[in-house]
């Protein structure tokens, strides 16, 4: 497939820190996730993002080369410091975060061969570099590149629930998918009806399908006069971490091989309920596999079942 895909977004070091005082780090960030699981599908994948040039950088760094991301240019600060999360483990392992957020993405260059723009959580909502954000994707829809949106809600971050939902209807109307999820929604929006929301959503102007996910109750597509329910694989959890993402991800790859990201504007509204159905199906069957182990763990496509994205 021609170009790359574009993933905008934070990336962090999460350290866990049980009672005893010992550290554990692990890469993490949304976008970051996104991005590791795209390319682990083989879509050609770069991330832009915020880096300090530290050692936990460094470990940034080596996860991204590890599964073939390529890291754009300039997202090494020079001299900078690398967002953390840290939890803080009590005796019954409850957790309690101190954040350490870096997000000062400078404006975007838009790159002539990209195939795909993918954006969400605390890129597209922390300033300064949410002005960013919001500036390469309209930019990007406006030319007809196909822009994803994931919101990720992070409740931590969020002071005004109002101004954190105009802030989601302002990027996803540059999105032609957006996915989110039912907590997503039980924070911005939890005196309303989830289907009439993800209604007025698919009202943008770029918008042609909204993806709610519902955790192990599954996964549901809405788009002009169509909704798709689809139920989640079984699987044994070993924890839920990053598994939106690899919905994400997985979502995105299977766009690239149908040939939707690069058919031009109308191409996602016009699958039809079996495909939207094998589109879910196929996404489902990533994050599923991501639950099945520690951590945000992108399932690779030959760790996919042969007859992938069919069940």
């Amino acid at each position: 497939m021609p170009g790359r895909f574009l993933v905008v977004g934070e990336s962090l070091v999460d350290v866990v820190v049980p009672v005893d005082g010992t550290r554990e780090n692990a890469v993490g960030g949304s976008c970051l996730n996104v991005a590791v699981g795209l390319a682990r599908l083989d879509v050609a994948t770069t991330l832009v993002t915020r880096l300090g040039d530290d050692d936990l950088g460094d470990q940034v760094v080596e996860h991204l080369v590890a599964s073939q991301v390529e890291l754009a240019e300039g997202s090494v600060a020079v001299g900078g410091r690398t967002s953390t999360a840290t939890a803080h483990l009590d005796e019954h392992r409850a957790a309690s975060y101190d954040f350490d957020l870096v997000w000062d993405l400078p404006p975007q260059r838009l790159p002539p061969d990209v195939l795909g723009i993918h954006v969400g959580s605390l890129g597209a909502s922390l300033a300064p570099g949410r002005a960013s954000v919001v500036d390469l994707v309209e930019r990007g829809a406006e030319e007809g590149v196909f822009v994803s949106y994931d919101p990720n809600i992070r409740p931590f971050f969020v002071d005004d629930v109002e101004a954190a939902w105009r802030d989601v209807r302002q990027v996803g109307a540059s999105a032609r998918l957006l996915k989110l999820s039912d907590e997503d929604l039980r924070h911005l929006r939890p005196d309303h009806d989830h289907e009439a929301v993800c209604r007025e959503l698919l009202e943008g102007r770029h918008t042609e399908l909204v993806v709610l996910t519902r955790g192990a109750d599954g996964a549901t597509a809405y788009a002009e006069g169509s909704r798709v329910d689809v139920p989640a694989p079984r699987t044994d959890v070993v924890d839920t971490v990053g598994a939106g993402d690899s919905f994400t991800a997985a979502m995105l790859a299977l766009l690239a091989d149908w040939g939707v990201l690069v058919d031009g504007y109308g191409a996602l509204a016009a699958l039809d309920d079996d495909r939207f159905r094998v589109l879910l199906e196929g996404a489902g069957c990533a994050a599923a596999l991501t639950c099945s182990r520690r951590g945000a763990n992108p399932p690779t496509r030959r760790e996919l079942p042969p007859t992938w994205p069919a069940a």
